[in-house]
């Protein structure tokens, strides 16, 4: 993908060689490695990336693990670099997702407080989401490495990389750190319209 935003355009929050390695390093690894997986059964090149996700027990053994991860990660942090813009301070969701939120949790900043929690205490590498399940709630998850929420049959609107190479340049081992900088830069407006899409069906 291409980014939507100039690779300093998340500073002071989250630093330009960061976004530039993560983008241009570690996303477009997994793209690499996800075609050459797929490259060994042509016929699923026509599959969309969701398709090969969801339908993970249908992909071929042989290159199963390969779409997993590399697929994941494709996906994964499509959705995380989608869901940042430049950033500012006081940045908070509006609308039904904001209203959502209170409903669930009691206000943004109780929702916020037990996200942070899990992204600080998730274990090794992996990703922190805020998705919709099957019957329209919100709620907090942790998976690790690549794995996909839609794998699992979740919908995610928003997601945290908590892998290290989406921080350690500019704060080294202080993951709270950079989930509290990333808070700033999210794009509240992109998860807006995916919760309301998602929502309508």
């Amino acid at each position: 993908m291409t980014l939507p935003y100039a690779y300093d355009a998340l500073e002071p929050y989250i630093d330009a060689k960061t976004v530039e390695i993560h983008h241009s390093k570690h996303h477009q690894t997994y793209v690499n490695k996800l075609n050459e997986a797929l490259a060994k059964h042509p016929a699923l090149e026509s599959w969309s990336l969701d398709d090969l996700l969801t339908k993970l027990h249908e992909v071929p053994e042989d290159i199963r693990t390969a779409v997993r991860n590399h697929g994941g990660g494709v996906w994964n942090h499509n959705l995380y670099f989608e869901t940042m813009r430049p950033g500012q301070e006081g940045n908070v969701p509006t609308g039904a997702v904001l209203e959502n939120i209170t409903q669930q949790w009691g206000s943004f900043e109780a929702f916020q407080e037990q996200f942070n929690t899990m992204a600080a205490t998730l274990f090794g590498s992996g990703w922190t989401w805020l998705v919709v399940t099957s019957d329209a709630k919100l709620e907090i998850v942790n998976l690790p490495l690549q794995d996909c929420p839609i794998t699992q049959n979740l919908t995610p609107i928003l997601v945290c990389d908590i892998w290290e190479h989406a921080y350690y340049l500019k704060v080294q081992n202080r993951r709270p750190e950079y989930v509290d900088a990333w808070w700033k830069v999210i794009n509240w407006e992109v998860v807006e319209e995916k919760y309301t899409t998602i929502t309508s069906k």
